[in-house]
């Protein structure tokens, strides 16, 4: 196993794919990553007002965005909305928010309260009060509350618990598409006709070799993995002492153990038995496309709001929020845990087919 397995190394290591990948996962992850390293306490009111993102959907503590509660995020939707209902229902202001605030003291949603409006009172718009309470999650604070929540924030966890988890996030994707791509030249050579059936006579057992294959793919992708995360890393722990942020290089890298490797080794495990099942690993390729989609799809949670919630054997963590909000999805951990037991399975299937193929 152990020649095996170096042998699917040296072989990585000339495969010019390898290198060119790196370069490429390290130029995407420094443009979804160095935005959080801006972080820092504000210094002023000026500097704070400032500040402002592209997009009101890609906003975060960096511009002074904090999450806003229920009641700001309704009050924020009625102050959009107010001006087109007394426009169409041609009533005053101070009507129009006495009935919107009627619908509230009756507990109406604020969908619930839009049907109401269009029922009783045949009123459409093109946005609407359910609309304007979804993307106003976020609020701008001011610098007392937005220094107020950094601090608060970095007494629960380290400044490197939060950022490893958006690496594990945007690192998560990038080498899932990377690792699809470049572990399609795992068993390409060996599944050659005359090299299958060379390798069919060899005195090498169905474990050694099929698991030598996955390690030695497994490892390939793991040396990438620990390129990255030693890279961003260290900037996280640099940035973090400079602003005089707790650090913990530890915490970052059981993030981005945790929720990459084991996506690793079930791609890993995905292209083995599709090359014993088929004897080519291309068509786990398109299938692979097609569970990291899946692995994305968002859905809506038991309160019906739409949103990211993870998949069974998911092979991505995604970590939406924003950079202090890094709970994951429920079921998390778990799903991580069955991806290594299926790839067990997987791997336990290969050598049985593999055994039967030798026979």
């Amino acid at each position: 196993m152990k020649a095996i397995i170096k042998r699917e190394l040296k072989n990585y290591l000339k495969n010019p794919l390898l290198w060119l990948g790196l370069l490429f996962a390290l130029f995407w992850l420094v443009q979804f990553l160095s935005p959080y390293l801006t972080i820092h306490y504000f210094q002023s009111e000026q500097e704070l007002e400032a500040l402002e993102p592209g997009n009101i959907a890609d906003a975060d503590i960096m511009e002074g965005y904090l999450p806003a509660t229920e009641e700001e995020r309704m009050e924020i939707a009625i102050k959009k909305e107010l001006p087109n209902i007394v426009e169409v229902l041609g009533i005053t202001e101070g009507e129009a928010r006495e009935l919107l605030n009627e619908m509230r003291q009756r507990g109406l949603s604020p969908g619930e309260m839009m049907d109401e409006l269009y029922g009783k009172y045949d009123y459409y718009t093109s946005y609407g009060l359910d609309y304007w309470y979804q993307v106003s999650e976020l609020r701008k604070g001011s610098l007392g509350e937005a220094n107020a929540y950094i601090e608060e924030s970095l007494r629960d966890h380290s400044f490197s618990y939060y950022f490893g988890r958006k690496f594990a996030d945007f690192g998560g994707l990038v080498l899932g598409f990377y690792a699809t791509i470049l572990l399609a030249f795992l068993f390409i050579r060996d599944m050659k006709r005359d090299t299958y059936e060379l390798l069919h006579t060899k005195p090498v057992s169905a474990f050694a070799y099929i698991g030598g294959k996955v390690a030695g793919g497994f490892l390939a992708m793991g040396m990438v993995w620990g390129i990255l995360t030693l890279i961003f890393g260290v900037w996280c722990q640099v940035y973090g002492w400079r602003q005089g942020f707790p650090v913990n290089f530890l915490e970052f890298v059981g993030n981005a153990a945790v929720y990459i490797l084991p996506n690793m080794l079930m791609i890993v495990c995905v292209y083995t038995l599709a090359a014993l099942a088929f004897r080519n690993p291309l068509p786990a390729m398109p299938f692979l496309f097609l569970y990291i989609v899946y692995s994305n799809m968002g859905g809506r949670g038991p309160d019906g709001t739409y949103g990211y919630y993870g998949r069974p054997l998911a092979i991505m963590v995604r970590f939406p929020g924003t950079f202090f909000d890094t709970a994951p999805p429920p079921l998390a951990l778990l799903n991580q845990t069955f991806l290594i037991l299926a790839s067990g399975l997987i791997v336990a299937g290969a050598a049985c087919l593999w055994k039967r193929r030798r026979v």
